[in-house]
């Protein structure tokens, strides 16, 4: 049987399921003794870990499961969920910033388009708001690669900000579509955008209620 601090190591202290490093989140005691992410994983100081979903945070701030598995009375902002989401957003938009200097992350519909059907593109984006004859034609490109490729499925499209946000995260990098390119950084935009979206994804809403219920 694991001891508690292998427990703690792996296991979401809402669901009590064991996970891997990219499915959870850890949180760790600041100096001032207050519960904060750490994202990275590399803070000092006993941790405890949370699934990488926006209702899993929230829960756990409601439910005062941090206290209990930090073992210390702590400061929690009501609001953490919400703060860890903005980590996120800003971690994302700063792997964009690396991406687009490396070369790996192109903006313009037409640029994208000739990212998808040379086969370049690993995922596209698109702002919240953009315009639906804009996404609809890079969807058409996406198909049409699937189809060309063979693939069982068309490339990722994933749309986490609003124009608004894009300009405030990316300033002169801002955009209404673009595309991350293979390569180390252009695969570390797709890899936090997948964990934005998981986060920020409603499919935890069943799991949420079992946990609410207990």
């Amino acid at each position: 049987m694991k001891d508690d601090a292998a427990m703690n190591d792996r296991t979401c202290i809402v669901t009590r399921q064991t996970g891997t490093p990219e499915t959870l989140i850890r949180f760790v005691v600041g100096p001032d003794g207050s519960v904060v992410p750490d994202l990275k994983r590399e803070l000092p100081g006993r941790g405890c870990w949370v699934t990488a979903e926006r209702w899993a945070v929230d829960q756990a701030v409601a439910k005062k499961h941090f206290a209990r598995a930090l073992k210390q009375k702590v400061e929690v902002n009501p609001a953490l969920g919400g703060m860890v989401d903005t980590l996120l957003a800003r971690q994302l938009s700063g792997m964009m910033h690396m991406a687009r200097k490396a070369g790996e992350f192109v903006t313009g519909s037409s640029k994208v388009d000739i990212a998808i059907r040379s086969g370049e593109a690993l995922a596209v984006f698109h702002a919240s708001d953009a315009a639906a004859d804009g996404v609809r034609k890079l969807d058409q490109a996406r198909k049409a690669f699937q189809m060309m490729a063979e693939e069982e499925s068309p490339i990722p499209a994933f749309r986490p900000f609003s124009t608004d946000e894009i300009e405030v995260l990316l300033h002169e990098n801002a955009f209404k579509h673009a595309a991350a390119l293979a390569g180390k950084a252009g695969e570390g935009v797709v890899k936090r955008a997948m964990m934005l979206e998981r986060y920020r994804s409603k499919t935890g809403a069943k799991g949420k209620a079992a946990m609410t219920n207990k």
